[in-house]
């Protein structure tokens, strides 16, 4: 069993260290990440220059890319035989709902999707970081089922993880993504050279969070499991746009 792992937080997140441990011995462990911290990065590939893989003094190796640079090119360049998952994380923080199509850890592990891998990318829904064990548990646990049962096509698990004690998950649920509100407006400021700059704003809070939503089982205390797909097909509108085209 050979397992990649990833994230978007940097290879120097704790998070990323505490999923490291909770794998060692399930097989052959290896860590590409970020050389810094790319949350957000979304599905991004660095097209404009070259990358440099190096290896850090815990054996994780460092890209300077972004999430889904790493991915590949530890699939496609680095790595002498696939892997036989992939998996992203620990992020600090959620990503549920409309997250998922900004989030750089959901990216790392779509591209492996994407090269055919089952992947699970894991993620904690506060930016506390209290309960990385918690997580790294559910991760290894998840990482077991596919070892026991190994799933006959490739799949793409989004899991957050409440940022809780462990014995104090009520379980797992099999969850759709929920939506958000839009996100707050950017914020305006004065730079120290006297510029205006703009921070994005927060996200946006719940407005599709009723129950079957990920939103609502990790408020329950759930962990919450969504199965994703790439096709962005709206294929309902096929017909219409094609009579509108006409």
């Amino acid at each position: 069993m050979r397992i990649l792992l990833s994230n978007d937080d940097g290879y120097f997140a704790p998070g990323l260290a505490a999923l490291a441990e909770a794998l060692d011995g399930l097989g052959e462990v290896v860590v590409v990440a970020p050389e810094q911290n790319r949350s957000g990065a979304s599905n991004s590939l660095t097209l404009d220059r070259p990358l440099l893989l190096k290896k850090a003094a815990t054996g994780f190796y460092f890209v300077n890319g972004t999430p889904t640079d790493c991915v590949h090119l530890a699939v496609t360049g680095m790595l002498d035989k696939l892997p036989d998952i992939i998996v992203s994380g620990i992020n600090l923080g959620a990503n549920m709902g409309d997250d998922t199509i900004y989030s750089g850890t959901v990216a790392a592990a779509t591209e492996g999707y994407l090269l055919g891998i089952p992947s699970i990318a894991i993620s904690m829904t506060s930016f506390e970081g209290n309960n990385f064990a918690s997580a790294a548990r559910v991760a290894r646990e998840l990482v077991e089922r596919f070892i026991r049962n190994p799933i006959s096509e490739p799949v793409l698990l989004n899991v957050n993880v409440p940022d809780i004690p462990y014995s104090d998950l009520k379980g797992t649920e099999v969850t759709r993504l929920g939506r958000r509100h839009k996100a707050e407006p950017v914020v305006k400021m004065q730079s120290p050279r006297n510029e205006t700059v703009y921070w994005v704003g927060a996200a946006g809070a719940a407005a599709d969070a009723g129950p079957g939503t990920d939103f609502n089982a990790v408020e329950r205390g759930f962990v919450s499991i969504t199965p994703l797909q790439i096709d962005l097909t709206h294929s309902a509108q096929l017909s219409h746009i094609d009579q509108w085209m006409k």
